[in-house]
């Protein structure tokens, strides 16, 4: 801890103690240590904090009782930066309970802002929580942020570690909270705090809350979850981690969370279990604002035994008898997974934690390491156009106008408005005319970070010694000491069985066929700047209809072996194997069309013909459906390789395929709708283009029909 002269407000400590307890809802609560030491420095010290203390400690009562303590001294209410809805909405009922006044504008109560904003006009806030977001949109940065920053009582960064590029959840939005803070007068108090921080993110955070010179008072306390009981067991496939999870999810004491790496495992996994009689819900980043609040009332009321979330639920999530959290898959860094399992045994004094490493874990790791990472050519391209305009362009505007995906497309141009390259405007952005530099030494020294955390997970599930005490040396925790509770300090403290049924149960569940392919319905914005005249509406009569596809290559079924398929270079084509064509003739069987295919026609492939072609073959034949031969490329066919945005997508495809003259023939007579096969449906623009000209050629209706389908 820095050193910190205490004031001398003899009243301080009695009055600090009163609002805790009407927090907390007990007479005989007293602060742990560093809490009061924390309130003070905000409070009489007017200084900037940072607090390092595990999940549990009690961050949110410090800046709660600090903002009450200020608010009786006169000052203006508090903005709390907060990064998740479910944070917010956690952060909210805590305030309630204590007699603040809080306020969240986030993006599920935007019906709510009009009277926030005229409550924080009157004074009649105590506290108000945004989104980092919120920061950079124009009509609050511009009309409400300024007049807040006067009255501002105290200034609270939650979660502060996503501040740091460094750190395991790196957030663009919070490296505005600098430029936020030399906004500040400087005897305005501001508390930065989090769970989940290195020396090297706790040196990066205090840098940037130190803008302007000002002292940073750092509380730093010991991270160990005493409550917790951690464990590591290795199973050989997702079908033995399914099959476990079945055989033991009721072993686990009260109701937990089950965390996937995808929202597809997390899909599957409430499945197979919902189906087995399991009380649980899914919860990802697909599922819509009202359903999470469902999931999380009930998980807080303990009305299913637990959710199967991606790390969209995190940060935050208050439960404090949660009993157990499971890992279907490991996080990409040993500090993410302690921020997870933080959840569990917070305020219990035990609870479980187990690993199970999948044999897909790296790959989907190495897919977010680099997803994460702006790219110095697609920054010049972004930055030339905006340039080059007269006015602010819109994102979906800008994207047709460069080759870039619309989530990678906006965290970019978050990257540059924090470099002060662009701004966000009413409209859309603009390109503000600072000098930009590609900074390639720090993005290569954080890339060889996160190949040093993922290593650093590699070396915690194969470990020998206290898995607790790794965790916090990850952490650079200096009290980190043995647990004597792991598996590995205790003994293993979980069964490794798994029952016949659960293995029959689970192969079942793995061998389900069939994804959904949507067919698109609108062309994206922009394409006569690419020399496409497409734009709104694909009318009706060149529509494909929905589609199927054997799996999704996220699946944990079919989709690793769809993956190792279509996406390894090292896998030469072939002929589609027989238990593949089988599974893709269960589909079949199940696609409730409202009208039988009376004929399969295939796409021309570059990469894999023979694949294609046995295909629709095999198909054909199966299905007792003539066979009319395959598209053929116009000239060269499509332009570029698979990646980039939508619009760039389709001008790729777009006139490049043709309909042989002799099946045009046999589909001018035909009675019904043709299956349209090829190997994989990614941005589904390639057989958007084959049903346009298929149906313009005379076929009535196309189904869509692939192997795998991206997402």
């Amino acid at each position: 801890m820095d050193a910190f002269t205490p004031s001398i407000d003899s009243d301080l400590r009695s009055d600090a103690t009163s609002i805790l307890r009407s927090l907390v809802g007990r007479d005989d609560a007293e602060f742990h240590d560093g809490q009061f030491e924390a309130i003070e420095a905000l409070v009489a010290g007017g200084r900037r904090a940072l607090v390092v203390q595990r999940t549990g400690w009690g961050k949110s009562a410090v800046y709660f009782v600090a903002s009450l303590l200020l608010r009786a001294r006169g000052a203006g209410p508090t903005l709390i930066v907060s990064p998740l809805l479910a944070l917010m909405r956690d952060q909210v009922a805590a305030a309630s309970r204590a007699g603040v006044r809080a306020e969240a504008i986030n993006s599920a109560n935007a019906l709510d802002w009009e009277t926030i904003a005229q409550k924080l006009a009157n004074d009649e806030l105590d506290v108000l929580l945004v989104s980092p977001e919120r920061l950079n949109n124009p009509v609050f940065r511009d009309t409400q942020l300024p007049a807040l920053v006067e009255r501002m009582g105290l200034l609270v960064i939650d979660e502060a570690h996503c501040i740091s590029d460094w750190g395991h959840d790196f957030r663009p939005d919070y490296r505005r909270i600098k430029d936020l803070i030399n906004e500040l007068p400087t005897n305005v108090p501001v508390l930065a705090t989090t769970a989940t921080a290195n020396e090297r993110v706790v040196e990066d955070v205090a840098e940037q809350l130190a803008v302007g010179g000002a002292e940073v008072f750092t509380l730093r306390g010991a991270l160990a979850r005493d409550s917790l009981r951690l464990g590591v067991l290795r199973l050989s496939s997702p079908r033995s981690q399914f099959a476990w999870l079945l055989t033991h999810l009721n072993d686990f004491h009260g109701s937990g969370i089950i965390y996937t790496l995808t929202v597809s495992a997390a899909e599957d996994i409430t499945r197979l279990l919902a189906e087995a009689g399991h009380q649980v819900l899914a919860y990802s980043g697909r599922t819509d604002t009202e359903e999470r609040q469902r999931a999380e009332t009930a998980l807080k009321n303990n009305e299913v035994k637990a959710l199967v979330a991606t790390s969209a639920l995190g940060m935050g999530f208050d439960k404090p008898d949660l009993g157990f959290v499971i890992h279907v898959g490991a996080p990409s860094s040993p500090v993410a997974y302690y921020q997870q399992v933080g959840r569990a045994g917070r305020g219990s004094i035990n609870a479980d934690v187990l690993l199970l490493p999948g044999p897909e874990d790296r790959e989907i790791w190495r897919y977010f390491a680099t997803s994460s990472m702006p790219d110095e050519q697609k920054a010049h391209a972004v930055l030339q156009e905006l340039g080059a305009s007269t006015g602010p362009i819109s994102v979906p505007a800008l994207e047709a106008r460069v080759n870039i995906k619309r989530t990678p497309l906006e965290l970019l141009l978050k990257v540059l408005a924090v470099d002060g390259a662009v701004q966000r405007v009413s409209g859309g952005w603009i390109r503000t005319g600072a000098q930009w530099f590609y900074d390639a030494e720090r993005y290569t020294r954080v890339a060889a970070a996160r190949v040093q955390e993922q290593n650093a997970m590699l070396d915690y599930e194969n470990l020998k010694g206290c898995r607790m005490e790794f965790l916090s040396r990850a952490l650079d925790d200096p009290a980190a000491a043995p647990c004597g509770r792991c598996d590995n300090c205790a003994g293993v403290w979980f069964s490794d069985d798994i029952q016949a049924s659960a293995k029959d149960s689970a192969q079942t569940a793995l061998g389900r066929v069939g994804a959904l392919v949507e067919a698109r319905r609108m062309y994206p914005g922009g394409m006569e700047k690419l020399g496409v005249p497409l734009k709104g509406k694909i009318k009706p009569e060149f529509q494909a209809e929905d589609g199927r596809a054997l799996a999704r290559l996220t699946d944990l079924g079919w989709g690793g072996r769809l993956r190792t398929l279509l996406e390894s270079a090292d896998e030469p084509d072939a002929p589609i194997p027989q238990t593949m064509l089988d599974a893709c003739v269960k589909v079949l069987s199940e696609w409730k069309w409202s009208t039988r295919p009376v004929a399969v026609v295939s796409m021309p492939s570059r990469s894999r013909p023979q694949l294609v072609g046995s295909f629709a073959q095999g198909i054909s034949t199966i299905g007792r459906l003539p066979y009319l031969g395959q598209l053929e490329y116009r000239d060269h066919g499509p332009r570029g390789g698979s990646g980039g945005n939508s619009a760039f997508r389709l001008a790729a495809v777009w006139d490049q395929f043709v309909v042989p003259a002799e099946m045009a023939q046999k589909l001018a007579g035909a009675p019904g709708p043709v299956l349209l096969l090829d190997d994989l449906a990614d941005s589904r623009w390639t057989m958007t283009e084959a049903a346009r000209i298929l149906r313009e050629a005379g076929a009535p209706g196309v189904l869509p029909f692939v192997l795998g389908v991206a997402g």
